[in-house]
């Protein structure tokens, strides 16, 4: 990943932004753990959380997604990077596999077309985060693109 920015001016609000996409994750794991606690741990749900489809079984998974971001998210030292970037990835996954069986008998995670809305955006969010929260010491990071090019910062 040489060609990722490192050092980012822009690198806390990044982290915000990664912050804020797993502790949605969170809520939603939360919530929907609350409300569908009494329906089958797979298949389609009747109850809607936070407006999206879901079941035990994905509030189980954006539960455990959303910790693993606020975790990596607090301890940085470009773990987030990395972190960020496969479960964004992952999201991406989850949401196509959603949006391929939403209205199957194999949708084992019941998500309607709002929750793989949710899914990508959050997906993309962390994979955005990944590519700008990078950092490394001042004379490993090489001097800024406007500095290389004779421009002035």
């Amino acid at each position: 990943m040489a060609h990722n920015p490192v050092n980012h001016p822009l690198r806390p609000i990044y982290r915000v932004v990664g912050f804020i996409a797993g502790a949605y994750l969170v809520v939603f794991g939360i919530v929907g753990l609350i409300q569908t606690s009494g329906d089958e741990f797979t298949g389609k749900s009747e109850h809607l959380v936070l407006g999206q489809g879901g079941n035990l079984l994905l509030s189980i998974i954006s539960l455990a997604v959303g910790a693993i971001v606020l975790i990596i998210t607090a301890v940085g030292r470009n773990l987030d990077t990395v972190g960020d970037q496969y479960l964004g990835y992952g999201l991406l996954v989850l949401g196509t596999y959603g949006l391929a069986f939403s209205r199957t008998d194999a949708n084992v995670f019941g998500q309607n077309i709002a929750t793989v809305i949710v899914t990508y955006l959050v997906g993309l969010a962390l994979i955005t985060v990944s590519l700008y929260s990078k950092v490394a010491p001042a004379a490993q990071a090489g001097a800024p693109r406007q500095v290389r090019e004779g421009r002035t910062a």
